[in-house]
């Protein structure tokens, strides 16, 4: 075994001097044992010593254990618990030859069991082997056994690990009055206790030590603190420590090495930070202390604070070690500072540690991380000149860097070489590798790393991942069926996982032809996973806009012989619809419908949508209809607009008030978008007092209504005669710049519905002023205004304003006029717009055939009136409710009484 050797520190009470004995650790021999020294110099070895393993850095710094100066291990394992225990204040500084592990063989206990007190011989019958274990004999000792016997026993049987024992004779211990100021026989049980990982009784030990007034000191808590950090449970190390700090008790060297080190192995920052500074304030120096700080840092990309603990060694005066030197110098290559990087390594040198390979690999991979491979090169082919050899790491940094540098061929050499030496690429050098030869088009170098892959013992999954992020980076994702033969293929075939993510990325680049194949090849059986894999390859075909794709995926689904999928045919319903091929989506509809399948509220609301958008309001009704039975179904904001909007536009005012009150029942949450559809599809079905009061709600949650809404009031209140409150909202549209045309024709048609022919004309002026050319809905209120009103002088005047303007008269003006002229009984008149009508192209329609039926009927032109009939439906314009009754009215008028209730029973027929 390598030896230890430690410096020796002497006791404060200590006077060297007079002790007249010098150590020097460079004159011990290799295996020199580690020697303790007490007040009165009696030298005495050890008879166990632990290894006392490495940190590793980032980069390999396992493979730095050479003839250098270490001190503490600051990651894998900490201090030996013999170090543990010894009572001078050491700073420990362990030199140590890494040759390899060791594995220790227990020796047979039996009863090889010999120490000599004050010149006597103990007797072997106090211990007896139990079961393999050794046991005391309670038979051969007494309540006068010493103190110093009591913990000789108790050594014994914790150092052969007979924790029950040691616990038992503990017990014993404090039953007969042997614990008192016994901080030794505390320390051995806690040892025990750590090994149990029994921490609650290790915290009462310790509090029982308080209280029976042992000396609490930093060698009580390093010694529970060493499971603590051995085992990385970080939370009780800190635990632990904080107690220690509680109880007033000065942590040591050892004691911030251990911590650090544990801190360093789950990369707690902040509790590191905590740790550091207090060793710093203690004026405490531990070597191993600042490495942990540095590769915490480095680790987690703080690189300013690594930079910052670094200045902190050379403010501390801390004699650096090899690790220390070797993580500086890796702080500065991961940030790509390899000037200073430099710095450290001839620093290195000149503070008497030999050439490392390790410090050249960190230097290596520092220039491969800033592309600087030219650096790198030069220092590869220096190792043979300054007596080193590349090794495994230093091929292995090479290839990274000429993969980042994208040198395909400079990178396969490093590679070939590594494996020509007898040496194994990781799994980086193969992430490497596969992505230059996928950038680079050399499959057939790729099925061989894919085979190297297989040699380190890759999963299949891991390989798969590697090639599909390498392959779809590149671009090439079409090569992939070239490569996943054989074993690999089989892999897909069998494992659910894996052909998912294959047939995600086939689809994701448009190859469904080779995503089908996997599908239909493979060989593992799970229908709802199968449905659950079919259902996201056809949602994100629609998600990436191939809609042609869903439907070729849908298409060649197998046949399932259980129920319909109400996923799939609702996504694929949704499809057909953005297509446009509303047949295939009704068919789909029906298909559900058909089989009984229970929709839920999503399925109804594809459904609702579809027709929406096929124009089929009607359908859509009845679809709401069906919902509407099934009880358990609750609408979400989303499906409640849509009700709203198709209520509106099929005039279904007592469903839109029903609705409206449904709304407020079931407590969906109110958006603005909510708000602003609720006003506008429910003007007309509400009461003018509750559109104020969701208005003023509206405005009250900070929602802003839009320029729809400020009409849809304007008209509300419009019609109410509320004229007050029309301008009133007229100005609060304005101030937010949400007033058009609109707003003004909604104002001046209210005024002309209420023949307040003055502040109509008002307006139409104030429209003016505002910069807004009077539209033609506006000259039509006015032209209907002053017709009713018998003003036919600024009837015509309108009509002339209408001509001069570029605005072209529709079916609303000539249904106007000819009303107009038809009221008066103007029939000649009537007669010239009507021919106006179809000269300018637009004929009549069945606003006008109806006015024109109520003309002929006051102008006493019966027959003309039901010739007006027969004419409407050659047009292909359906008579409604209106055309009967005006021609019904037109012959009682006319006296002719049996031909209206001919006409009464047909409406009645009709359902009219």
């Amino acid at each position: 075994m390598a030896s230890l050797r430690l410096p020796i520190s002497l006791d404060q009470t200590t006077d060297a001097k007079k002790l007249n004995f010098s150590i020097n650790p460079s004159h011990l021999s290799d295996r020199c044992p580690i020697f303790h020294v007490t007040r009165a110099c009696i030298i005495s070895s050890l008879n166990r010593v632990k290894h006392i393993k490495l940190s590793r850095l980032d980069v390999e710094l396992l493979n730095v254990i050479n003839d250098e100066n270490i001190g503490l291990s600051s990651k894998n394992d900490f201090v030996d618990e013999n170090l543990i225990d010894r009572k001078s204040n050491l700073q420990p500084q362990v030199k140590s030859k890494y040759l390899g592990s060791k594995k220790w063989i227990r020796r047979d206990v039996g009863l090889d069991f010999n120490f000599r007190r004050n010149g006597s011989e103990v007797e072997r019958e106090n211990f007896f082997v139990c079961d393999g274990e050794l046991d005391v004999n309670y038979s051969v000792i007494g309540a006068d056994l010493s103190i110093e016997h009591c913990n000789a026993i108790l050594k014994r049987l914790e150092k052969y690990g007979s924790d029950d024992n040691s616990l038992r004779f503990f017990g014993w211990m404090r039953s007969n009055g042997k614990l008192e100021q016994n901080v030794t026989a505390y320390n051995l049980v806690l040892r025990v206790l750590g090994r149990r990982e029994d921490w609650d009784a290790a915290e009462a030990i310790i509090r029982e030590m308080k209280v029976l007034g042992c000396e609490l000191n930093f060698q009580v808590f390093n010694t529970i603190l060493y499971p603590c950090c051995k085992r990385g449970h970080v939370e009780l190390g800190g635990k632990w420590f904080r107690m220690m700090l509680e109880f007033g008790v000065r942590p040591n060297v050892a004691t911030f090495g251990m911590l650090m080190g544990l801190y360093q192995k789950g990369w707690h920052v902040e509790e590191a930070e905590f740790a550091f500074s207090l060793m710093r304030n203690s004026r405490i120096v531990c070597q191993s202390a600042y490495s942990a700080m540095i590769t915490i840092y480095t680790r987690l990309s703080l690189y300013d604070k690594a930079e910052e603990v670094i200045g902190l060694l050379r403010e501390d005066k801390v004699v650096m070690n090899l690790e220390n030197w070797l993580v500086c110098l890796n702080a500065y290559c991961q940030t790509g500072k390899l000037d200073e990087a430099l710095q450290v390594f001839a620093s290195m040198q000149e503070a008497g540690f030999s050439q490392n390979i390790v410090a050249y690999n960190i230097l290596i991979t520092g220039y491969g991380k800033v592309s600087d491979m030219d650096a790198a090169q030069c220092l590869f082919h220096s190792l043979k000149d300054v007596g080193l050899a590349p090794d495994e790491t230093t091929y292995r940094s090479m290839i990274e860097g000429w993969g980042r540098a994208n040198n395909y061929r400079e990178a396969e050499w490093y590679y070939k070489e590594l494996k020509r030496l007898g040496y194994k690429p990781n799994s980086s050098n193969l992430y490497t590798l596969i992505n230059l030869q996928a950038k680079h088009g050399d499959e057939e170098g790729a099925i061989s790393t894919l085979d190297d892959m297989l040699m380190i013992r890759c999963q299949y999954s891991s390989i798969l991942s590697t090639l599909l992020q390498a392959y779809e980076r590149a671009g090439r994702i079409d090569k992939l069926p070239l490569l996943l033969k054989g074993s690999f293929y089989q892999h897909v075939l069998v494992n659910q996982t894996s052909c998912s993510i294959l047939v995600m990325a086939y689809v994701k680049h448009c190859l469904i032809d080779d995503a089908l194949k996997v599908l239909k090849d493979k060989v593992w059986k799970d229908p709802a996973f199968e449905d659950n894999l079919y259902h996201l390859l056809i949602c994100s075909s629609k998600e990436l806009g191939y809609l042609e794709n869903a439907v070729k995926i849908y298409t060649q689904m197998p046949n399932s012989h259980d129920k319909l999928n109400l996923h799939i045919i609702c996504t694929m319903i949704d499809i057909y619809s953005v297509m446009g091929l509303f047949n295939e989506a009704e068919k789909l509809y029906l298909k559900l419908k058909s089989s009984g399948t229970t929709l839920d509220m999503i399925a109804f609301s594809i459904v609702v949508r579809m027709y929406i958008k096929a124009g089929s309001l009607k359908e859509a009704c009845s679809v709401l209809e069906t919902m509407e039975k099934q009880k358990c179904v609750v609408p979400d904001v989303y499906l409640f607009r849509d009700m709203l909007r198709i209520y509106q536009q099929c005039g279904l005012l007592n469903k839109l008030a029903d609705l409206y009150y449904e709304i407020l029942k079931t407590g969906v949450a109110w958006d603005q978008e909510m708000y602003n559809c609720v006003i506008n599809c429910c003007a007309r079905a509400l009461p003018v007092d509750e559109l104020s009061k969701i208005f003023d709600e509206m405005i009250h949650l900070g929602f802003a209504p839009n320029t729809i809404t400020f009409n849809v009031m304007l008209d509300v209140y419009g019609k109410a005669k509320l004229f007050k409150k029309v301008w009133k909202f007229f100005w609060m549209a304005k101030r937010q710049g949400l007033v058009d045309v609109i707003s003004y024709n909604t104002i001046i048609a209210a005024y002309g519905q209420n023949k307040d022919l003055k502040n109509m004309s008002s307006t139409v002026e104030k429209m003016q002023l505002d910069g807004f050319s009077v539209s033609l809905e506006a000259y039509n209120c006015m032209l209907d205004a002053y017709g009713k009103d018998g003003q036919m002088e600024n009837f015509r005047s309108v009509l002339r304003r209408i001509k001069e303007s570029s605005s072209a008269s529709d079916h609303y003006t000539y249904n106007i006029m000819i009303n107009i002229y038809g009221e008066k009984g103007w029939i000649d008149e009537v007669a010239d717009v009507l021919t106006q009508l179809k000269e300018c192209g637009l004929g009549p329609d069945l606003c006008s055939y109806n006015t024109l039926i109520k003309a002929y009927g006051i102008a006493g032109m019966v027959e003309d009136a039901v010739s007006l009939v027969k004419e409407m439906r050659q047009a292909g314009i359906v008579p409604d409710k209106i055309t009967y009754t005006n021609l019904i009215n037109a012959l009682r008028k006319n006296d002719k009484f049996l031909e209206a209730v001919r006409w009464s029973l047909w409406m009645k027929q009709m359902g009219l």
